[in-house]
């Protein structure tokens, strides 16, 4: 999985990436070429007593390590410009997908498991990518062609190395194989403690209204326990890996020492051969440390790039047309014929046979209790679910096939509990039309009621809004969010029950003062209060999913008992309502 998904974003930077090759062949050769020459200066240079000698083979030295260190220096900057582009493309790749999926899609994962995955899932792949870039060539080129120039010293000696390699590899495996296990247990913490804390953050009323602080820090504190744990054991095993191979290697260094002393006295091994090759055995160690510190990154990146790829090839359930309609031939114009819906998973349908048209100039209600599917109606013309029965027509195009563009174009939402994105007023506005001009915003401002509290605000227009607009009222956040719906001038209006926010003389003057602004579009309206629906042009009555009664609020009062059981649970009587 790892390879593969790092195979798909290495392609665009071949370039990048052989640069890095080729300069770590350079640089590894160099580095390679020091203990041969240290030889020398040793047979050729101190044991006979050449000063002549010395000189040009610290000199030869002196080049091949300027040689190395330039090489070294090339090959970290390509490698480090390709991992920043793995990783960017990555998060990029990660977010337009995650854009593409339904409500269900994104309730699979989960929204702070997405959050991880992009972040630091993604910066796993990225840290894996930069440091095996910069020593892919370099350690395995540095082994091998260290074993082969021992045996050119000698071959005896050259075995001990040999031997060392694959009792190093083989300890080193055992561990590595330990500590990925534990990444992946780690990765899946990493995903509790994130949604616990989003939770404990978007709840925090809740938790203090029901003095729940004690239990939520024990959960917290359970996760966290769990994170230092598993984190503590994995440190552990890599603290304990680096001093193992070197204890390793120090010990085959005293055999090849050992070993070493008794050919130089017997005439069979020179005094430079035997610097060589403890030289070499350096390097080899060396190379193996290097390739460690390498695998090291790589199961928590493994376990990240499963996870990565899991959302990656996991297609949207709402497949994007092949050829998306632009054009709209009926502007302001939507219906719904024989829509149903069933939830993933679900036995029975949630909607059964919705029928409904809503011309320009018309403005349908909704209305219905609890769990009676006001909202996904709503949802099913957005697009945020696709209609498992019937089609949703916007603009006389199935919405399935409409634009992405084009169906934000013509359609705007004002949700119950609208979200503000931490910015100014005035960058949450332009959301709706980021070409409007300070004046435009004042308009719509003024239209939803919204003017006064916003020029009290410091700063007016450019006032700080928080993420989620949580330093303003429940009522300030419908009215904004109303205002930057207003300002986009969509054909087709959805609001999502956003006056309940409102007190009754703050409604009234609000749609007062729509009524001119929506003259020419359609509007659907879910409402609780019949007062916000009562002069609808036409209301629909939803129970259970199905469209129980349809007409005008006099009708509906006369005639529909599901209507009338609404009116009599917000009024004292069914008169008042006339």
């Amino acid at each position: 999985m790892l390879l593969r998904l790092l195979r798909t974003c290495l392609r665009p930077y071949r370039t990048w990436v052989a640069l890095t090759v080729a300069l770590q062949i350079v640089q590894t050769l160099a580095l390679l070429m020091l203990p041969t020459l240290s030889a020398q200066v040793i047979d050729r240079g101190l044991l006979v007593g050449s000063l002549r000698g010395i000189v040009w083979l610290g000199a030869a030295m002196l080049l091949v390590v300027v040689v190395q260190l330039a090489a070294r220096l090339g090959a970290e900057y390509f490698a480090a410009r390709a991992a920043t582009a793995v990783g960017r493309d990555l998060r990029s790749a990660m977010f337009r997908h995650v854009q593409r999926f339904s409500a269900h899609d994104v309730g699979r994962f989960g929204t702070s498991s997405l959050a991880t995955r992009t972040l630091n899932d993604v910066q796993q792949v990225q840290t894996l990518t930069s440091d095996g870039l910069s020593s892919i060539i370099t350690a395995p080129i540095m082994c091998v062609v260290s074993v082969v120039l021992a045996l050119r010293q000698d071959v005896p000696l050259a075995l001990v190395v040999i031997v060392l390699i694959p009792v190093t590899t083989v300890v080193v495996s055992v561990i590595l194989v330990r500590m990925s296990r534990l990444y992946d247990r780690i990765q899946g913490a990493m995903d509790n403690m994130s949604r616990l804390f989003r939770e404990q953050i978007t709840g925090v009323r809740v938790v203090r209204a029901f003095v729940r602080d004690t239990h939520e820090q024990e959960r917290f504190g359970a996760v966290n326990t769990e994170m230092f744990l598993l984190t503590r054991r994995v440190r552990r095993l890599a603290a304990g890996m680096f001093p193992l191979v070197w204890l390793l290697g120090n010990g085959f260094t005293v055999v090849v020492a050992w070993i070493g002393a008794k050919r130089i006295a017997s005439g069979a091994l020179q005094v430079g051969a035997l610097s060589a090759f403890l030289g070499y055995i350096v390097l080899v160690l060396t190379s193996m440390v290097i390739a460690m510190y390498v695998m090291l990154t790589v199961p928590r990146a493994a376990a990240a790039a499963r996870r990565i790829r899991d959302v990656l090839d996991t297609a949207p359930e709402m497949a994007t047309s092949s050829r998306p309609i632009a054009d709209r031939p009926r502007p302001g114009h939507l219906e719904l014929r024989g829509v149903g819906f069933r939830y993933p998973g679900a036995e029975e349908p949630f909607l059964h046979g919705i029928d409904l048209i809503v011309e320009p100039g018309r403005t349908v209600a909704v209305i219905g209790g609890t769990g009676s599917g006001k909202t996904t109606l709503l949802n099913l013309v957005l697009r945020l679910f696709d209609a498992t029965t019937g089609t949703v027509l916007v603009d006389g195009v199935d919405v399935r096939d409409l634009d992405d563009d084009a169906r934000s174009l013509a359609v705007g939402l004002v949700a119950q509990q609208p979200y503000l994105f931490a910015g100014t007023v005035a960058s949450n506005l332009r959301w709706g039309n980021e070409n409007a001009t300070d004046a435009d915003l004042w308009h719509v401002l003024g239209i939803t009621q919204a003017r006064e509290f916003v020029a009290a605000m410091p700063g007016g227009l450019q006032a700080e809004i928080t993420q989620g607009g949580t330093n303003v009222s429940g009522g300030q956040r419908q009215r904004l969010a109303l205002a930057r719906t207003l300002l986009r001038r969509p054909g087709i209006y959805l609001f999502d029950d956003c006056f309940s926010g409102l007190d009754a003389a703050t409604d009234l003057a609000v749609r007062s003062a729509l009524a001119p602004e929506l003259a020419d579009a359609a509007v659907v309206i879910v409402a609780q209060r019949v007062g916000t629906i009562r002069h609808a042009d036409l209301i629909l009555v939803l129970e259970d999913g199905r469209v129980v009664g349809r007409g005008t609020h006099d009708q509906l009062l006369t005639e529909n008992g599901t209507y009338q059981e609404i009116v009599r649970s917000q009024l004292d009587n069914a008169e008042e309502a006339v």
